[in-house]
C-alpha cells in the first residue's frame, strides 16, 4: 500500500451490503469481502504496477469512507488490517501469492497495516484556499513496533517502469483531500524514494533520495493520470509532474498532444491552502 511511489517522491452500492466486523477500541475494522467490492470498482488501469498503487489505494479507501459514513453516524476510524489488504488483493486480480507485485508483498510481509479517520472535525480546522473538499481523511500506515521487526524497509522495484527504489519507514502519515475533480495527499511522513531509470531518474540523480512532502493528482477521462509531488532533500526542494499511463508507464512532464492532460496539470497547479487539526495518534488496534 502505498502512496507518491509512482514517481519515487512520488491507502458504492456495491460494498454498502457488506458488514465490516467491529474493531477494538471504536475503531471499525474492513473485512476482506468490502475491501475486494471496493477493488473491483477500479478498473481501466494495472492495478499490478507499484506506480498505480496509490491510486488503487486512495480509490478503495475513499470508497470505504463514504460506504462507513453512510451506514455509521459515529463516523469510527477504518481499520485495513494487512492480511485482508493481500488477500483482497489477490482476489481481485486473480495472482497466486508468488505473483504478488513487490508493492503489494512486502507490504504484507512487514504488516503494514492502515487506520483511517474521516471525522471532519479531526482533520480541517479551516480552509484557506481553493474548493471546499468533498472527503478529508487522516491517514497512517504503519506496522507494529514489535521485536525482529524493522524501523523501515528499502527495496528496488525493476520490474515497475520506471525502475524505483522506494523507502518505507515504520510510520507513514498524510492527509488524504479530495475534491472530487483531484486528489490531495497532504503533509506527508515517513515516505522516501527515487525513480533510477528514465528521464526521471536523470531527474533525480543530483538530489538521490527524497522525502514526500505531499503529491496532487487527477485523472482524465481515458484513464491516464496526472501526478504533480513535491519532495525534499535536506533544504533543496523539487516539485515534478508525470504521466502515469494505465499500464503503469510514468513519464516526465506531460504530453504537448493531450491539451486535456495539460487542463489537468495546470488544474494541479492551483493553490490550496487548509489549516489541519494536529494529529491525534489513535493508536496501534
Amino acid at each position: 500500500m502505498r502512496v507518491l511511489v509512482s514517481i519515487g517522491v512520488a491507502l458504492f452500492g456495491a460494498v454498502a451490503a457488506v458488514a465490516a466486523p467491529r474493531g477494538p477500541d471504536g475503531v471499525e475494522r474492513v473485512s476482506r469481502e468490502a475491501i475486494v467490492a471496493a477493488m473491483r470498482e477500479s478498473r481501466g488501469y494495472d492495478l499490478t504496477a507499484t506506480t498505480n498503487g496509490p491510486r488503487l489505494l486512495a480509490e478503495v479507501l475513499l470508497r470505504l469512507i463514504r460506504q462507513a459514513e453512510a451506514r455509521d453516524v459515529a463516523h469510527r476510524p477504518l481499520w485495513i488490517g494487512h492480511h485482508e489488504w493481500y488477500e483482497a488483493f489477490l482476489e481481485r486480480t486473480g495472482l497466486a501469492p508468488q505473483d504478488a507485485p513487490l508493492y503489494v508483498m512486502l507490504a504484507y510481509e512487514v504488516g503494514q497495516d492502515v487506520l483511517v479517520d474521516s471525522r471532519r472535525e479531526r482533520v480541517v480546522a479551516e480552509v484557506l484556499e481553493g474548493p471546499e473538499p468533498l472527503t478529508v481523511a487522516n491517514v497512517h500506515i504503519f506496522w507494529s513496533d514489535a521485536a525482529g521487526k524493522p524501523d523501515s524497509y528499502s527495496y528496488d522495484d525493476t520490474l515497475s517502469n520506471p525502475d524505483l527504489h522506494v523507502t518505507q519507514k515504520r510510520d507513514i502519515r498524510y492527509r488524504l483531500v479530495d475534491y472530487g475533480d483531484r486528489l490531495w495527499n497532504a503533509e506527508v511522513t515517513g515516505l522516501y524514494g527515487r525513480p533510477t531509470s528514465g528521464p526521471l531518474g536523470l531527474l533525480f540523480d543530483v538530489l538521490g533520495e527524497v522525502q514526500v512532502l505531499e503529491s496532487r493528482s487527477a485523472v482524465a477521462t481515458d484513464g491516464i493520470q496526472v501526478d504533480r509531488a513535491q519532495g525534499r532533500k535536506l533544504s533543496i526542494t523539487r516539485d515534478a509532474t508525470v504521466t502515469i499511463w494505465p499500464d503503469g508507464r510514468a513519464d516526465k512532464g506531460v504530453p504537448e498532444d493531450r491539451p486535456d492532460l495539460r487542463a489537468l496539470e495546470a488544474r494541479l497547479e492551483e493553490p490550496l491552502g487548509i489549516r489541519f487539526v494536529p494529529l491525534v495518534d489513535l493508536g496501534e488496534p
